[in-house]
């Protein structure tokens, strides 16, 4: 590019004094461009920040990684604990049971899963002890047959700490009279909420001993949770324990655990990209009504530029420079709005429910009451690089257009 082309270029992005309606429909487009990539971006990091809590809250329950035996029996986890444990990435493991009971108190019975740990273990996996609304994960003694429910499901029986239970396990024993399923008293010790359904609902915990105990495994439990250094790892260590582990089991990592939750956050996530990034294009695209102005405007000076010998690359380099500046602008000013709106949404969504009396997420109705936001510059830097590619895009025919003048036909008319 020659640097005629391009002071040319930076010229023409005002117009003639007597002719301010080019730099009115510039400036549209340039704020058009920044409110829609201010949108984008904002839209994108509490996206990400309803997945980052969300995520959180499904891993202070779920571990990394799940080595589950066959038929959900595994003799030997004090093995399979050190041969996991020579992965670099494994920083803790935990051996647990899960099965299925039916919960009983006066009138009202549950269906739940019942999940057998050791407490000092599972701290060390899942972060469920910082969750706890009453009693503690400690409470969970061998032999004492303690409980710990989620807050739904305790508020659906109508239990609270102290209270005893009855828990009927599936597997019966065959009498004279029939099948008679297997029954226990516990006392609920503890009431966690993670602010996920899913678990807050139909999760009961007991201790290892008493979960072999009530459902006779002996020393056997269903398998050995992980944790991990890097979560996001879950999948490629999975595979990898898979080849390594010498006792027959399967090994599933917390993204299949939640597979369903994760793909449709990420369509979502996608759709709304495509969604927002459709303003930003009807912006972008007010610069080729801009620039055909221009051309319209300046056709007497691109004559004499290309009777002073000016090329028609030449008078495209000049257009394509003033739209891409209108671009550039555009995209800078919207990527520090929306990153300052990301960053502080946490403030600026408080003051305008404020302002207005309203609440957008209800305590009452919501898990999550607040706006969560979470800027991944990763989002950010595509945001800029499609917003700038859609500018370049938009330059294209004016630019041609203003190539295509006739030197001749344009100056008959001054």
């Amino acid at each position: 590019m020659q640097p005629y082309e391009l002071f040319i270029g930076l010229r023409y992005s005002r117009a003639k004094r007597r002719n301010y309606f080019v730099s009115v429909i510039s400036l549209i487009s340039i704020v058009g461009m920044a409110l829609g990539i201010t949108v984008l971006i904002s839209v994108m990091s509490v996206m990400n920040g309803f997945q980052r809590e969300i995520r959180e809250r499904i891993l202070s329950v779920v571990s990394h990684v799940q080595i589950v035996g066959a038929d959900s029996r595994l003799a030997d986890w004090h093995k399979v604990e050190e041969e996991a444990k020579k992965h670099p990435q494994v920083v803790a493991t935990a051996p647990y049971i899960s099965e299925q009971a039916l919960l009983s108190f006066e009138q009202s019975v549950k269906g739940t899963a019942v999940r057998g740990i050791l407490p000092e273990y599972e701290n060390q996996v899942v972060d469920l002890g910082t969750h706890m609304k009453s009693g503690q994960l400690s409470s969970l003694r061998p032999g004492e047959f303690g409980i710990v429910l989620g807050v739904d499901l305790a508020r659906a029986l109508g239990v609270m700490v102290g209270d005893k239970l009855l828990l009927i396990a599936p597997q019966g024993q065959v009498t004279p009279a029939g099948i008679l399923p297997r029954l226990k008293q516990f006392t609920v010790v503890g009431i966690f909420e993670v602010g996920h359904y899913e678990y807050d609902a139909s999760l009961a915990l007991i201790h290892l001993e008493d979960a072999q105990k009530l459902y006779r495994l002996d020393h056997q439990v269903s398998g050995v949770r992980l944790r991990l250094k890097d979560l996001y790892q879950a999948p490629q260590v999975a595979h990898q324990l898979a080849n390594t582990l010498t006792v027959d089991a399967s090994i599933i990592d917390w993204t299949r655990i939640n597979a369903n939750f994760y793909r449709a956050v990420q369509i979502e996530k996608r759709m709304m990209f495509f969604v927002v990034i459709l303003i930003v294009a009807v912006a972008a695209f007010n610069i080729v009504s801009t620039l055909v102005m221009a051309v319209t405007e300046k056709q007497s000076e691109i004559a004499i530029l290309r009777t002073l010998g000016a090329p028609p690359g030449s008078i495209m380099k000049i257009f394509i420079v003033q739209g891409t500046l209108i671009g550039i602008m555009g995209t800078l000013l919207g990527l520090a709005g929306g990153i300052a709106l990301a960053l502080n949404i946490d403030v600026v969504v408080p003051f305008i429910e404020h302002l207005f009396g309203v609440k957008f997420l209800a305590k009452d109705v919501y898990y999550i009451s607040e706006l969560p936001s979470e800027v991944q510059f990763m989002d950010v830097a595509v945001i800029a690089v499609v917003s700038f590619a859609l500018c370049l895009l938009a330059t294209l025919y004016p630019s041609w257009r203003a190539s295509r003048v006739n030197p001749a036909e344009a100056l008959s008319y001054e």
